[in-house]
């Protein structure tokens, strides 16, 4: 009977592994908190807002980079590290659930908060453990681990201390939180070792696997804003420039940025990828996923605008500076995001995408006093035009021979 309850031994990743349908699913969960992370702040748009949901993304993201390096040494489907995964999951789910109550202020109870860093320490926890299972033998990888400890285990003071006092101290120390334990993290990776990436695609697929899912899960947004009106003809133009808007930014990562990316990756030699993954990827990676977060927190807003007062104004009031910088901001991050990835994986990027981050974040003035839909409108014309400047005009493979 003893060979029942014998958990398997990790299996390590060949270098062409592929993603497996139970990282998608744990990807999903990771999408599903960010997504809320985008519906609770269009619910009050401000610049507080805008803050606290940077700071959760931040910890949100430096988890999912974690376990995607974690699951690239060896498969995520197998034996205990199957079983750490999925307490990993319903950490995160949990997490998702109490995000919108994360931030204390006043005589606001405690409960959400702490359940966050109960979260955070979970995960942490679960992570390190795995880490260690699977470093048998690899001697310099465990030293490694042994120093991590520190930045996890101030970052996860910090964190309880911020959800005690709450306010403006909370932020700032739950920043710090994330500071510590990422430039803590990469410090230690740099001066004792790091993992390395056996398997660049599976690498590579991963990332992209988050950020198309976020694109999906951020088309949620069109149903929250819209609510029971998304019958009325305004509401379904507004509904169909944001499926546009979703195909053009994952047009400009998949067709353009991602293949070619990703084979660059591969060719670098195995004990020289850590840095290009760690910075192009871990890093680079979050400037995307927050871009899609904030233009899906711009898109709810624009059609919650648009069912206030559909008689008087169809296409919607002008929106707030907040709420319009979430709406163009975004994409322009995401741009600037997808930029700095091109040249640090193919090592060039045209002039052009900056060039149109540039204009979206110049025109913000303007959209400032648009109707709702007219601004939406006119972010993705832009992108529009980006995407077919480079169908037309520029190949990354080419470039990067």
């Amino acid at each position: 009977m003893r060979h029942i309850f014998r958990a398997r031994p990790p299996v390590p990743t060949e270098e062409t592994h592929r993603s497996t349908p139970f990282e998608v699913f744990f990807d999903l969960v990771f999408a599903f908190a960010f997504i809320r992370v985008a519906t609770f702040t269009a619910q009050a748009p401000t610049p507080v807002a805008l803050v606290h949901s940077l700071v959760l993304l931040l910890l949100l993201w430096w988890q999912f980079t974690n376990y995607a390096w974690l699951t690239n040494q060896v498969r995520a489907d197998v034996g205990l590290v199957r079983a750490g995964n999925s307490v990993v999951m319903a950490a995160m789910f949990v997490a998702a659930l109490v995000l919108p109550e994360a931030w204390r202020n006043g005589t606001q109870s405690l409960a959400a908060p702490m359940t966050l860093v109960l979260v955070y320490i979970v995960v942490r926890v679960v992570y390190l453990a795995l880490t260690w299972y699977i470093s048998a033998g690899n001697a310099r990888l465990r030293a490694s681990l042994r120093l991590r400890v520190i930045p996890v285990l101030v970052s996860v003071a910090a964190l309880l201390f911020g959800a005690v006092v709450g306010g403006a101290a909370q932020t700032l120390l739950w920043a710090a939180a994330f500071v510590i334990d990422c430039i803590g993290g990469l410090l230690i990776a740099v001066i004792v070792g790091r993992a390395s990436l056996p398997s660049p695609s599976h690498f590579a697929e991963r990332h992209g696997l988050i950020v198309i899912i976020a694109l999906g899960e951020s088309l949620i947004s069109v149903g929250v804003g819209a609510g029971s009106a998304g019958a009325r003809w305004p509401v379904l133009i507004a509904a169909l420039l944001a499926l546009i808007m979703a195909l053009a930014l994952w047009w400009l990562y998949f067709e353009n940025a991602a293949a070619p990316a990703g084979q660059a990756l591969a060719r670098i030699p195995i004990q020289d990828r850590t840095r290009t993954g760690s910075i192009a990827y871990s890093l680079v990676h979050f400037l995307l996923i927050a871009g899609i977060i904030y233009l899906a927190i711009g898109i709810e807003v624009v059609l919650a605008h648009m069912t206030h007062h559909p008689l008087q104004q169809p296409a919607g009031a002008p929106l707030g500076w907040t709420s319009t910088t979430a709406l163009f901001g975004g994409p322009a991050l995401y741009l600037i995001g997808r930029a700095l990835f091109l040249r640090l994986t193919v090592r060039h990027t045209p002039p052009a995408p900056i060039a149109v981050a540039g204009t979206i974040l110049a025109l913000l003035p303007v959209a400032r006093h648009l109707p709702a839909l007219a601004a939406l409108a006119l972010v993705t014309i832009i992108l529009i035009a980006l995407v077919s400047y480079e169908r037309i005009g520029w190949q990354p493979t080419a470039a990067a021979k």
